[in-house]
């Protein structure tokens, strides 16, 4: 019983003078941004990952939900995410993570930063008042470190997952606390299987862990984009049959011919954009 192994496996800090002396022109920093935050689906893709993996070493190879939706909002794009992150591990440089500090020691990021993601959103927040836009991406690396430390037991993985809630909302306390009074949008993630057919009770233990991660939400006013909504809306055509790796929302595996890899592919980046863009309460409030 899987649940969804999303998120498996410079610059744009600028220096700020101090002591009454004005900061130094930065033209970049005179456009309304988008914040992106989250996990390796924030992260964006590269197509048959396993066979170009030298295409790591630039992160402007990835591309995903987060260019489009700054092309689609008119807004600079600025993504923070790291491939792996956890919850905890956006708090904390030493709670667990999926692989997003390995990834980090190895290969470049969007932007650089150390030591934790909330570090740089909280740092950025505070510094650029022109961000009109955050979006959070996070949950699902810790839904696969309970998976495997639960032995895919789904009562444990279950009890695990109001600790997901509490970082959830810690996150958005951070983020609040900087002064940012604009729109954030969570984004929720969608079934890599909705019949269950191939992955047996896949769907359930997804809507729990959208659960906990929207948990918190409303206190901080932030909305839920509902992507497992879109996707199952897709998934369900009788032509699909609730396989998601049919609809072509996912990335192909290379290594297993008609199977997909857990990530999106360039279709299913599109609909999280717009799944993202149409959850803004009314247009124009970024």
């Amino acid at each position: 019983m899987k649940l969804s192994r999303v998120l498996s496996t410079a610059s744009l800090l600028t220096a700020v003078c101090t002591g009454g002396t004005a900061a130094a022109w930065d033209p970049d920093d005179h456009h309304d941004k988008i914040l992106v935050l989250g996990d390796s689906v924030a992260f964006g893709y590269i197509a048959a990952v396993d066979s170009v993996g030298y295409f790591y070493t630039r992160p402007e190879n990835f591309v995903g939900f987060a260019d489009d939706l700054g092309e689609r909002l008119h807004l600079d794009l600025v993504n923070a995410s790291c491939p792996g992150e956890t919850t905890g591990s956006f708090l904390s440089s030493t709670a667990p993570d999926n692989g997003c500090r390995g990834y980090r020691e190895q290969y470049r990021l969007h932007v650089a930063y150390k030591p934790t993601q909330l570090e740089f959103a909280t740092g950025y927040l505070k510094r650029h008042r022109n961000v009109r836009l955050v979006t959070i991406t996070l949950g699902a690396n810790d839904g696969l470190l309970l998976e495997k430390s639960c032995d895919l037991v789904p009562s444990c993985i279950l009890a695990g997952l109001p600790a997901v809630a509490t970082n959830m909302g810690s996150i958005l306390a951070e983020l609040r606390a900087t002064g940012y009074d604009g729109a954030i949008i969570i984004t929720n993630y969608y079934s890599t299987d909705y019949s269950n057919t191939n992955q047996p009770g896949i769907t359930e233990l997804t809507e729990a862990l959208d659960a906990a991660i929207a948990a918190p939400a409303h206190a901080y006013g932030a909305i839920v984009a509902d992507v497992f909504t879109v996707f199952k809306a897709v998934a369900i055509d009788p032509a699909f049959g609730g396989e998601t790796c049919k609809t072509g929302l996912l990335n192909p595996d290379v290594s297993t011919p008609d199977m997909c890899n857990i990530h999106p592919a360039r279709t299913g980046h599109r609909l999280i954009a717009k799944a993202i863009a149409e959850a803004l309460p009314t247009e124009g409030s970024y």
